[in-house]
């Protein structure tokens, strides 16, 4: 009754601002208490509590890395694909009465006339901030106008400043040119002077150093005589003295060659020893890791098949066949755990195509559950075993397996959805 009462009052503004008579929502108003009425009748078929002892749990496990953990938000059970006929059962709608219909004509009126006060007052509100904000602008251009002209007069005084600072160095540049042309000429004159003067101490220093140059050329001479004859004794002795350096440098060289010989081969034995060593270990931690993956599978499977079997035997005592359910019946549910082993959600993925035998299968999770065993199994494995398939099917049996990524005929089967 509430929600109507809402939606009628939503329509009742709606017609204020259009200005609609009451017709239209009259009618709604009479549609949505008829259908809230309709809604708060259903009923669901009552179900025979008598177990059979041939019931079976049917399910299959699968992989997977899209889901994420959800098991902090609330969930609701998806409703199961089932033929509306065998989920509710409508009773005659006795309508509603004048007077409901009188007070949600009023409390539509009373909530009109509170929003259009509203209206008022927000209207003059904003009225006064848009002449508030006008000021304000008005104020603000006043002030950026006596910015302005506080700027141009201190512009137009930078400019007289700046004309005065150009002119002062003008003046002053003037006389630092005059005053430089005046050291010029004085500096030149005294540079052809100095010419003058080095021209004649030069042709004296010319007379002089031809003479010494003529004394030197004789002394030269003998001296290149004497030096000749030492330098071709010197080359004798030199070309003996290389001659016994070459041969020396030569064995040397043969010694060294040898030397490194012996170290490249000795260099080619250790890195042979070593990358041998290194192959070993490599081999040795291959050999090591193989060991733990097989181990941590065979923790894997040993857990997944324990909590699988636990799994079977509990939905199984829960499960209760309706009267009638065909043995070729079958229904695939998806179950969602908490990481505590609690039911988060449960939905049907292939449905029997009949309402009570689905809803059966899901009431038997329902009982089963939860799940505490789940928190036994070590850590690392929880996630592969917090989503999987049940799949129920009557009048079978079969052993439970547990292989990833692929369907296992047998009465319950895990397909892993890996839960973050």
């Amino acid at each position: 009754m509430t929600k109507g009462k809402k939606t009628i009052a939503f329509l009742g503004r709606k017609r204020h601002k259009s200005d609609v008579g009451y017709g239209l929502p009259l009618i709604l108003a009479v549609t949505l208490h008829a259908l809230v009425v309709g809604l708060s009748v259903i009923s669901l078929p009552s179900q025979d509590d008598t177990p059979e002892s041939s019931s079976i749990v049917q399910a299959t496990l699968v992989s997977t890395e899209t889901f994420t953990d959800q098991a902090q938000q609330p969930f609701e059970q998806p409703t199961a694909d089932v033929p509306e006929e065998s989920q509710k059962t409508t009773l005659p709608d006795p309508g509603p009465t004048a007077q409901d219909i009188a007070t949600e004509q009023a409390e539509a009126q009373r909530q009109r006339e509170a929003e259009a006060e509203a209206q008022r007052q927000r209207e003059a509100e904003a009225q006064r901030q848009r002449e508030a904000e006008a000021e304000a602008q008005r104020q603000r251009e006043a002030e950026a106008e006596a910015q302005r002209q506080r700027e141009a007069e201190a512009e137009a005084q930078r400019q007289r400043e700046a004309e005065a600072q150009r002119q002062r160095e003008a003046e002053a540049q003037r006389q630092r040119e005059a005053e430089a042309e005046a050291q010029r000429q004085r500096e030149a004159e005294a540079e052809a002077q100095r010419q003058r003067e080095a021209e004649a101490e030069a042709q004296r220093q010319r007379e002089a150093e031809a003479e010494a140059q003529r004394q030197r050329e004789a002394e030269a001479e003998a001296q290149r005589q004497r030096e000749a004859e030492a330098e071709a004794q010197r080359q004798r002795e030199s070309e003996a003295q290389r001659q016994r350096q070459r041969e020396a440098e030569a064995e040397a060289q043969r010694q060294r060659e040898a030397e490194a010989q012996r170290q490249r081969e000795a260099e080619a034995e250790a890195q042979r020893q070593r990358e041998a060593e290194a192959q070993r270990l490599r081999e040795a931690e291959e050999a090591r890791r193989a060991a733990e993956l097989a181990e941590r599978a065979r923790q894997a499977e040993q857990a997944q098949n324990s909590f699988t079997n636990i799994v079977k035997n509990l939905v199984e005592q829960a499960w209760i066949i309706p009267p009638g359910a065909s043995n070729n019946a079958a229904v695939t549910l998806n179950i969602r755990l908490g990481p505590s082993g609690e039911v988060l959600a449960t939905s049907v993925v292939s449905s029997s195509g009949d309402g009570s035998f689905d809803r059966s299968a899901q009431q038997a999770v329902e009982q089963a559950a939860p799940f505490s065993e789940l928190r036994d199994v070590p850590a690392e494995f929880q996630r592969n075993l917090r989503q999987f398939n049940l799949r129920f099917t009557p009048g079978m049996f079969a052993d439970v397996n547990v292989k990833t990524n692929r369907d296992v005929a047998g009465f319950v089967s895990v397909e892993q959805h890996s839960v973050c």
